[in-house]
């Protein structure tokens, strides 16, 4: 080779990097504040760089089925916002990402539909999400046990007729029930109400806590259920106990402020889950989950999916509440750089055992 070819090629290669100069100065000029200490290491995964290309957006995230239908990613849309001034933009706004990424997606709570349409526009986003996608409304454990005294349940099926949706959440609330000012009582337990809605209903049901989690013989007797899933709910997200609590004054707060201390992590969830899988054996009638409560970003999801030992999605419901509440697009780059994160996450990042 010429030494003019050499200074060719050379001038090439310089040429093929335009910001290189640029990118160089911030190198320089940001080393020092790009730091990573060894503490501030994620301490769940081993890195192995060598062994996947870039994902080509999130392609390695394969299609599945849940809850009876094919959704494209393990990202669930948590149920939220009920009957206030933001639900009907927010709704739309989650729907309308739901079927631009193929996620499914729960309701808030729907309790105002039982008795009037006044605010089912607020609700009605099934022709925006399409019929291809899981859709679920939500009811409390007090609707429905109040629903079963009065031989009304009837008014569940009405819901989720004009609704057009594919099944009902049923969240399970007791502390939230009991520190709300407006709270009800139950007067029965839960799974008492949930075993009887079981026989009376002929359409799928999750169930749900909201933000405490379940404990172990909870956690097993819903797995013995043929619930259409369980949705952890999980300590560590919103807290609804505790949000109560502040709506209440100094005295309450101080008198009621350790209930909503306990609870249990979506990890310590998904190890109780998977004992309990192993020694029910066949037993478990429920086989498919909803982890949430606490879930930041996709590494948390990845790392949850992963040691899950039944059929699962994740769950996020304040973050996608924080950016559906204006443009779509918002809500569009979060949910876009989410998936593109988890994606990366699955090719790189490999739980440890």
């Amino acid at each position: 080779m010429s030494e003019m070819d050499r200074i060719d090629k050379n001038a090439g290669l310089a040429n093929e990097d335009p910001t290189s100069s640029e990118r160089k100065q911030d190198h320089i000029a940001l080393a020092f504040k790009s730091r990573i200490t060894e503490k501030e290491i994620d301490p769940r995964f081993c890195y192995e760089p060598l062994m996947a290309a870039h994902p080509r957006g999130w392609d390695n995230l394969a299609p599945f089925e849940f809850l009876g239908k094919t959704v494209k990613v393990p990202l669930w849309v948590s149920s939220m916002t009920g009957g206030t001034e933001w639900a009907r933009i927010i709704n739309q706004n989650l729907a309308r990402a739901c079927a631009e990424f193929g996620m499914g997606m729960g309701l808030g709570s729907c309790r105002s539909l039982l008795y009037s349409d006044d605010a089912l526009a607020d609700f009605d986003v099934r022709p925006i999400i399409g019929d291809a996608l899981p859709f679920f409304a939500n009811l409390g454990i007090a609707q429905v046990e109040q629903l079963q005294r009065k031989g009304d349940v009837g008014r569940i099926d009405e819901m989720l007729g004009k609704l057009r949706a594919d099944g009902l959440i049923v969240h399970v609330n007791p502390f939230q029930e009991w520190l709300q000012p407006e709270g009800d009582r139950f007067a029965r337990p839960p799974l008492e109400t949930i075993g009887e809605l079981l026989n009376q209903a002929d359409y799928p049901i999750i169930v749900k806590e909201v933000g405490q989690g379940f404990g172990m013989k909870s956690l097993e007797s819903l797995l013995r259920l043929p619930l259409a899933a369980i949705d952890f709910g999980a300590s560590g997200g919103t807290n609804f106990a505790m949000l109560e609590l502040l709506r209440s004054d100094g005295e309450k707060l101080d008198a009621y402020l350790p209930l909503a201390r306990v609870g249990h992590s979506a990890e310590e969830m998904v190890k109780m889950c998977n004992e309990l899988v192993w020694q029910l054996g066949d037993a478990v009638k429920c086989r498919q989950v909803i982890i949430s409560g606490g879930i930041a970003d996709f590494l948390d999801g990845h790392y949850l999916l992963s040691k899950l030992t039944l059929p699962a999605v994740y769950g996020q419901a304040s973050a996608f509440l924080k950016h559906a509440r204006g443009h779509y697009e918002q809500l569009q780059r979060f949910v876009s750089q989410q998936l593109e994160g988890l994606a990366l996450a699955r090719a790189y990042l490999v739980p440890k055992t």
